[in-house]
């Protein structure tokens, strides 16, 4: 029998909705202990204090790591790194931690990275080996992958990459993505309890729409957010529902930009959270999820409903029949969800399968888990060559 601390670093409400399952299961192990860190902007008031929410599922947050986020310039943004190391490095060093475990790519996840593999503490790394080119966080993405002992990858072609990058492949495993079990395994809200929770803004057809900055193309959210906007004018038969942008740099702008909009639009609406089941809910009757954010790749297809991709933000990402990818201007966004609004595109949605879904995720991450802690650690890691031939090559 093992007796091991298992450290889980959360930043963002979407992380933690897909988190929550890993957490459950650790909390409930008798030969695990949870230590559960919270930062990010669930500690921020512009983005609805969301740890709140970890603590209404049940959750004890054992710390509090705060960061100041309302500077989101890329200035700001390292300051907030800086304070955030300087936190995590304390709480490192106080808690016997045997195991950190990090989703994603943000910077804030990065930051917990670097404090954990300082500290010498092995980490378990969640959805490497993906690819989105418009974003520093593809970088973070693999920055992580290199930090990381146990590798846990949401398709077989993720797998393989995270393999290439020089990982041992008996530490890489394709277990599918925490976002699809989640939805099969939650009761999700009726259009009657949608409304009676967030308005009978949800009782016409609607559009989900969460765009985020593309931080490899600064300068450029105004713009590119505006070409959205104007484009929704084509479809006044439809109520566009937004959830905000994240805490990256022009994310403000962004959100400030959707808050002037429903202002003056009497079928637009904005949410800070709605929590993950009250935004599974609304994605699972939504006529079409529009925008640049991961959850329309996967999580959207599983309920065989379009998705419009703007932009470069997910290029590279792995995406099933569901998703219309489309460039940033008005024409192009008007003439993709005209094709996703058609019967023939609907069609071809409601017969489609979702390609990150894989039975047993978060059971398969918590059995490799306890395994590889059941074993003598060592942090050192041997890259993993792999035998092929460059092109060119003389």
């Amino acid at each position: 029998m093992i007796n091991k601390k298992i450290a889980i670093v959360t930043g963002t409400r979407a992380e933690y909705g897909l988190l929550k399952p890993i957490i459950q299961k650790i909390q409930d192990d008798k030969e695990l202990q949870l230590c559960l860190i919270v930062t990010g902007t669930h500690l921020s008031k512009k983005y609805g204090f969301t740890f709140h929410e970890i603590e209404l599922d049940g959750f004890s947050i054992n710390y509090k790591v705060n960061m100041n986020l309302e500077n989101n310039t890329p200035y700001g943004i390292s300051c907030a790194m800086g304070q955030e190391i300087v936190e995590l490095a304390e709480i490192f060093d106080k808690e016997k931690i045997d195991m950190v475990i990090l989703l994603g790519d943000r910077y804030e996840i990065e930051t917990a990275g670097i404090a954990a593999l300082i500290s010498s503490i092995p980490i378990a790394h969640l959805h490497g080996g993906e690819l989105t080119e418009g974003l520093i966080d593809d970088a973070i993405r693999h920055s992580l992958t290199k930090m990381s002992m146990l590798h846990f990858t949401s398709t077989p072609e993720y797998r393989k990459r995270v393999i290439q990058m020089g990982e041992n492949p008996k530490r890489v495993f394709y277990v599918g993505a925490l976002g699809t079990e989640n939805i099969r395994n939650s009761t999700l809200y009726s259009i009657d309890e949608l409304c009676g929770k967030f308005g009978e803004c949800f009782r016409k057809p609607y559009f989900m729409i969460t765009y985020h900055p593309v931080t490899l193309e600064p300068g450029s959210a105004q713009k590119q957010f505006n070409n959205l906007l104007t484009s929704l004018s084509s479809f006044k038969d439809y109520t566009c529902i937004f959830t905000y942008a994240n805490a990256d740099s022009e994310g403000t702008i962004i959100n400030q930009m959707t808050e002037k909009y429903v202002n003056n639009n009497d079928n637009a609406f904005a949410f800070v959270s709605m929590g993950k089941n009250g935004y599974l809910s609304a994605l699972k009757h939504c006529k079409a999820v529009i925008g640049n954010s991961s959850s329309g790749l996967i999580e959207a297809p599983s309920f065989h409903i379009p998705t419009v991709n703007i932009g470069n933000r997910q290029t590279g990402r792995i995406t099933g029949n569901t998703v219309l990818s489309c460039g940033n201007s008005s024409e192009d966004i008007v003439k993709t969800i005209s094709t996703a609004l058609s019967p023939e595109f609907n069609r071809l949605c409601r017969s489609s399968q979702n390609i990150y879904d894989k039975e047993g995720t978060s059971e398969t991450i918590v059995k490799e888990i306890k395994k590889f802690l059941s074993q003598d650690i060592s942090t050192a890691k041997k890259f993993y060559d792999i035998d092929f031939k460059l092109e060119n090559q003389k």
